[in-house]
């Protein structure tokens, strides 16, 4: 197994999954006749028993193995965070980026953890729009979590400055938020990459 093999592996389990056209763009990005390589590749892990595949749709969708049900509602959800770092990469490739971070019960709980242009980021990708009570509770979490300052001991923090993170909301929908940190609401990476 060479490094890209790993690479896509670490890939697949960090989104939890991915169809080929993602892994093509991950991986074999400039490299001539990308998508043939790209489908000998993953045969080959599929076949070695590395990954799994289900070729259900149009476009078949990769996953790690164990994986998650290759029918599951969240397929989208986790398609939509990988073309969220896919666009947030052709602005700078993200430093760190934690596919659902867990802070314990009771928390905030993003989609996304990521350092992106030397600033800490919590992202939630809203595909469908919160109810204000669904926004405001999420907003609470975030807040606790805030205010219990368990935050300023996560290993990327700085010696010297403790930052809590953006909180970045790509959504349709605007919502009426007031915190005591930065909430930063864009349709679009791009909106904010400028």
């Amino acid at each position: 197994m060479n490094e890209r093999d790993r690479a896509i592996i670490s890939d697949l389990e960090r989104f939890r999954c991915l169809q080929r056209d993602d892994i093509v763009d991950l991986h074999f990005k400039g490299i001539k006749n990308g998508v043939d390589r790209a489908n000998k590749v993953l045969k080959r892990l599929r076949r070695d028993g590395y990954i799994d595949c289900s070729t259900e749709r149009r476009m078949y969708m990769y996953f790690p193995k164990p994986s998650i049900k290759k029918d599951s509602a969240k397929i989208a959800h986790f398609q939509a965070i990988a073309k969220f770092y896919k666009e947030a990469s052709v602005i700078e490739k993200p430093r760190i980026f934690i596919v659902e971070p867990k802070y314990g019960k009771g928390n905030p709980e993003p989609d996304v953890f990521m350092i992106w242009r030397r600033t800490p980021f919590y992202v939630e990708i809203q595909r469908s729009v919160y109810s204000h009570k669904v926004m405001t509770e999420k907003m609470n979490r975030y807040e606790r979590y805030f205010n219990g300052e368990e935050w300023k001991l996560e290993s990327w923090q700085p010696t010297d400055k403790k930052i809590f993170p953006f909180i970045w909301i790509l959504s349709e929908t605007a919502y009426n938020i007031d915190t005591p940190f930065k909430v930063l609401q864009t349709r679009t990476v791009v909106e904010l990459g400028k």
